[in-house]
């Protein structure tokens, strides 16, 4: 609804008196965010689109059906809930629901004019600056990132009246500085890090790749052929493209362009050179195909999720609200929280894809602690509906995002200037699967691959071998205080993330990054749910019990990744050694050795038996 002056005014003069005490109390605050600049007193008619979070009743029961279902040992496994079932355990209170009601109606906001996600634990208004101050007792300014320029308008505290503290959980755009960047090393093209490839010796031998070896040019050059050879998936032709679905998701006007598609399948998937993908255009999305317009972090995601998974459709969903907001419009609103926009089509989605990819994220404190645990609920609500939700761990190590790992300072956003690692969110997210990166043949660990340990969410009892068998490795007091020992480690598995051939706005080139390993792992994936629906078995859903549950029992499932490590912060960061560990995860994925497992009933896992 659009606001005058005057009518705000109006309604609030004329609105009844909220029935409890409005005294207001601070609900949040942060310190203002290195690297952004205060600008200016945010223009009173400026638009926001507030979200409200109120309490999930009982995500707990939820919590525990998600474990239940997606634990390989349990009886209950594949067992999913229904979007019906889901909504009915998240749904909160009667209570919560009126307070709010009432203490909009307070500032003149209808029933009419809320909206509401399926569930009824998210309600949205769209509000003016001068409204939004006045409920939320704060004052709204526009903040420049100094290094891109982009802008938001952000405040860095705000109150709410003392009795709807148990009923709010969170509101936002208010306290959250992230930018939700793409994950792409296109910083990482210098040839001196190139292996030298001798063509004489056509093929590399590596005994888990399909037939024991691998084209000696896969070493410089990434393509689907080379991946499934790679990943022992040579041959699989899926078929239950009828049932089966795979997603990627695209933010900040990134554009799949259709022409690059098929000119990169024409010469590396020729079966799929007549194939397309569905285009989903969420809150103003668009997907432009002129081709300067094409955007390399989509070309690459479409290009190798689809191209892996031919024939199995895919859906590209391109999201609206991209940087940089321009203050000085007359009537600007900002819309810089794509992401939240995507989980609520997804949420109202009655058959979202299986797989979804996203190669997208920021660093977790950028994102405020009671918002991000909002988000990661709301991402296990489709884990347990029987999604696998795979994100990029991030390119910068155990850094901050500074391209060079000698420069990064790691510093905190509580105002104290400490120095400490920067895991990344959503990958930092228990309910997620997090993928880091390799490169080279025979693999390596790719020196950018993001990893490490969350300062927000607490380690998740599918970790509780894996993380502190690898603890235990390190020598006493090596980086004392610089992470959470405590908490979630990421990531949980990878995949190549370098010299990935790619069409962009009609050239081929090369690139590379988490960007090219979250896509790449997520095909796989994708093609395993194929596997179980062509046997009339529930998709895989949340993946990272059986992950955990195989690189323990399983250890043919990955293969391991041994050596190097992720500098960053002025460290050389964390190792990668054998097993799991905060660098590469468990490894990158066999795929006829994980079939061979999801096919089973799991039985190859039963008793620690090594396929």
């Amino acid at each position: 609804m659009r606001y005058s002056t005057l009518l705000v005014l109006t309604l609030g003069s004329l609105a009844a008196a909220a029935p409890r005490d409005c005294a207001q109390k601070l609900k949040e605050q942060v310190s203002p965010p290195r690297g952004w600049t205060k600008v200016k007193p945010a223009s009173a008619e400026h638009n926001i689109n507030l979200r409200i979070g109120l309490p999930q009743a009982n995500f707990a029961q939820l919590e525990k059906h998600l474990y239940e279902i997606s634990d390989p040992f349990n009886e209950r496994y594949g067992d999913h809930l229904s979007k019906e079932e889901v909504e009915a355990l998240i749904a909160p209170h009667d209570e919560s629901i009126q307070l709010v009601e009432e203490w909009l109606a307070s500032h003149g906001i209808s029933a009419d004019d809320l909206t509401r996600s399926p569930a009824k634990d998210w309600v949205t208004i769209k509000v003016p600056v001068s409204l939004a101050e006045k409920m939320l007792d704060t004052e709204y300014h526009v903040w420049l990132h100094d290094e891109s320029g982009d802008t938001m308008v952000r405040t860095t505290s705000y109150s709410l009246p003392e009795h709807l503290h148990e009923h709010i959980e969170v509101v936002q755009p208010t306290t959250m500085f992230g930018r939700f960047k793409g994950m792409k090393a296109t910083y990482h093209y210098a040839d001196t890090e190139r292996p030298s490839v001798d063509l004489s010796q056509p093929w590399i031998p590596i005994p888990s790749a399909y037939n024991g070896e691998v084209n000696a040019s896969c070493n410089a050059s990434i393509t689907p052929t080379c991946l499934k050879e790679l990943y022992n998936g040579v041959g699989y032709t899926p078929s239950a493209t009828n049932a089966n679905k795979i997603g990627i998701t695209a933010y900040l006007g990134q554009y799949a362009n259709f022409e690059d598609f098929h000119n990169f399948t024409a010469m590396f998937v020729p079966d799929a050179a007549s194939s397309s993908f569905e285009v989903v255009y969420i809150d103003g999305g668009q997907n432009n195909q002129t081709l300067s317009a094409a955007g390399l972090e989509a070309d690459l995601d479409t290009q190798y999720a689809f191209g892996l998974t031919y024939p199995t459709p895919g859906t590209f969903y391109t999201t609206g609200g991209m940087p940089p907001y321009i203050p000085d419009d007359d009537t600007p609103t900002d819309t810089n929280e794509p992401y939240a926009n995507w989980l609520d089509y997804i949420l109202s989605d009655p058959s979202p894809p299986q797989t979804i990819s996203t190669s997208y994220g920021d660093n977790e404190q950028t994102v405020p602690e009671s918002y991000a645990k909002r988000v990661c609920e709301d991402l296990a609500q489709l884990g347990a509906r029987g999604v696998s939700l795979l994100f990029a761990s991030g390119d910068f190590g155990v850094g901050d995002g500074d391209a060079n790992p000698e420069t990064q300072t790691c510093y905190t956003n509580n105002g104290l200037n400490e120095t400490k690692f920067i895991p990344g969110f959503p990958a930092s997210c228990p309910y997620v699967t997090s993928v880091g990166a390799t490169w080279y043949i025979p693999e390596e660990t790719y020196f950018i691959s993001g990893g490490g340990f969350s300062n927000y969410f607490s380690r998740p009892d599918y970790q509780a071998v894996a993380v502190p068998e690898y603890l235990s490795k390190l020598a006493p007091g090596t980086y004392e205080g610089l992470y959470n020992p405590y908490g979630r480690g990421i990531p949980d598995v990878s995949a190549q993330g370098q010299w990935f051939w790619v069409y962009y706005a009609g050239q081929l080139g090369q690139i590379g990054g988490t960007s090219a390993a979250t896509p790449t792992f997520s095909g796989f994936v994708s093609l395993l749910n194929d596997a179980r629906l062509a046997k009339k078995l529930p998709p895989l859903g949340f993946l990272n019990p059986l992950i955990y549950a195989a690189g323990a029992f399983a250890p043919k499932a990955f293969n391991d990744i041994v050596g190097g490590s992720n500098p960053g912060c002025g460290t050389e960061g964390f190792n990668a050694t054998i097993g799991w560990d905060p660098v590469t995860g468990f490894g990158t994925p066999n795929f006829y050795n994980l079939k061979d497992i999801v096919l089973g009933d799991m039985d190859l896992l039963i008793g620690g038996l090594s396929l």
